[in-house]
């Protein structure tokens, strides 16, 4: 067992933040943005150009991280691991994401952050866009049923199997049909028409055809969805009070596709419709925090806001960069990659009654962990399973440099592995693992090497490949990359397995690696 799994948990800190008592327990609000780059918010991107002043009024009563990654560079492995607290690779979705009439990812017997908070008195919500997969209801095969869906029945092993006593959303991306929202296994329309837009139609707002409920128009899905969450924070506002906490998911469809911004926000950013997009977004986000000042549980909230991966090509990075405003904010790659563009994220954290204000921290951190986050302020008992790599931030709310966490697994869109340990990154792929160039195919007949090597510290933009000249380097990373994978967790604990057989290591790639 290496040292770093060795290393004692901060229960000290913990116990200062276990609450005395249920009153005292703090509401839980996690904001999850769909595609929005580091470089997108003001508060990780000091060149940004796209105003975000509600978003930069958390960070300035809050926490920055700057150095937060994604488990993954795309949507539903990011979901899974979030609420798991469990690398995303370790389930049965070896890459991609799912669609919109995917079954379901999470199993109900697989902890998630909501089962464990309604285990410590929390209601638990969801609000949203859920994209870890259903059970629509199969109907005969008829004329008129579009794929063997039966939208008047109710949905199977949603959101409430994986802990939450209630969600509104819909099932996949915004550009995924169908377009029903569910209401708690409820369909609330059964859809009598199909719509979609193509990319010719609109660059920015399209959408693949497919069913729609009269009751779910594309361009108001977002303030739709933030009204609810505001009607949610107020129905709850007085069992809050009262000693009843609660937790809302709100994994937002916005920035991604269709790209539609509504007035007054729609050509407000003066560059295109994807900066007018952020700028609803960052607008809506402060109507929210408006709602908890206003019903009085404004100092004892924790809110989490940040992104599911980098921000995606159909931003139109072209345009961007013609208005000086970088997505990535000098990191390389976007959405899908295995660069740091792809994975790493804007992260900020507020919580009045505890956390300092102002507060900057380059402590490395994973949205899988917020699973051990939330145990530690609730003090509920760290199990065998659940939170498997899961680390807690609350040192770093307190102040402190660093936690517990020393590695980083990230992932991208076609499987491919990185293994982060210090500024070291290596990167199991020739290529991108994902959109940008090079994709692995061209890398391959490029020749490249079957792995990369980069100090993040002097190459933010991984440009420099030290595999060569960094051997014992490589190896160590492998090394310590095979435990984490095998062992079944990256925390002290049980070994667990994983969900299924694991590969990692790409063609070619041996270790050590020769000078």
């Amino acid at each position: 067992m290496p040292k770093s799994f060795l290393l004692p948990i901060l229960f000290g800190l913990s116990a200062c933040l276990c609450q005395a008592n249920e009153t005292d327990k703090p509401n839980v609000i996690f904001i999850l943005a769909d595609d929005l780059g580091i470089g997108d918010v003001s508060p990780t991107n000091a060149d940004c150009k796209i105003k975000t002043p509600h978003l930069q009024k958390i960070a300035d009563e809050g926490i920055t991280f700057l150095d937060a990654h994604s488990s993954s560079a795309v949507c539903t492995p990011t979901r899974y691991g979030l609420l798991t607290g469990r690398y995303n690779w370790r389930s049965r979705l070896a890459k991609g994401v799912l669609g919109g009439t995917s079954n379901h990812l999470i199993p109900a017997d697989r902890p998630t952050v909501a089962h464990m908070l309604r285990q410590a008195g929390y209601h638990t919500q969801m609000i949203g866009k859920w994209h870890l997969g259903w059970d629509w209801a199969k109907a005969d095969k008829e004329e008129g049923k579009w794929q063997n869906i039966d939208f008047a029945r109710p949905v199977k092993n949603g959101p409430d199997i994986n802990g939450f006593d209630g969600y509104y959303g819909h099932c996949g991306s915004l550009d995924m049909a169908p377009y029903v929202w569910v209401d708690t296994g409820r369909p609330t329309f059964v859809p009598t028409r199909e719509e979609g837009v193509t990319s010719k139609e609109d660059a920015y707002g399209w959408y693949r055809k497919g069913p729609i409920g009269d009751d779910f128009v594309i361009d108001e899905v977002l303030p739709h969805l933030f009204d609810k969450s505001i009607a949610h924070v107020r129905e709850r506002a007085p069992e809050a009070k009262e000693g009843k906490p609660f937790f809302l998911y709100l994994p937002l469809p916005a920035p991604h596709t269709p790209i539609v911004p509504v007035p007054p926000f729609k050509g407000a950013s003066d560059i295109n419709p994807y900066a007018d997009f952020v700028m609803q977004v960052d607008h809506h986000v402060g109507e929210l925090m408006a709602t908890l000042e206003a019903e009085g549980l404004d100092e004892n909230t924790i809110v989490f806001f940040t992104s599911d991966n980098g921000c995606s090509p159909q931003g139109n990075f072209g345009v961007l960069k013609e208005h000086g405003h970088d997505p990535s904010a000098g990191y390389r790659g976007h959405k899908a990659d295995i660069y740091e563009g792809g994975h790493r994220v804007p992260f900020l954290v507020r919580w009045p009654s505890v956390i300092k204000g102002g507060q900057q921290t380059s402590a490395l951190a994973c949205l899988t962990d917020l699973y051990a986050t939330l145990r530690d302020i609730t003090g509920e008992p760290a199990e065998d399973l659940g939170g498997e790599d899961s680390f807690s931030l609350v040192p770093a709310f307190k102040g402190a440099a660093t936690t517990e966490r020393s590695t980083l697994i990230s992932h991208s869109i076609d499987g491919s592995f990185a293994m982060r340990q210090g500024d070291w990154k290596l990167c199991l792929s020739a290529g991108s693992g994902g959109w940008s160039a090079p994709r692995e195919a061209q890398a391959k007949k490029q020749g490249l090497p079957p792995m990369q090597l980069f100090d993040l510290k002097a190459d933010r933009g991984e440009r420099t490949n030290l595999l060569e000249k960094q051997p014992e380097t490589v190896t160590k990373l492998l090394e310590q990359l095979e435990l984490e994978i095998t062992a079944g967790r990256s925390t002290p604990g049980k070994e667990l397995a994983n969900d299924r057989e694991i590969t990692f290591r790409p063609k070619g790639a041996q270790a050590p690696i020769k000078k």
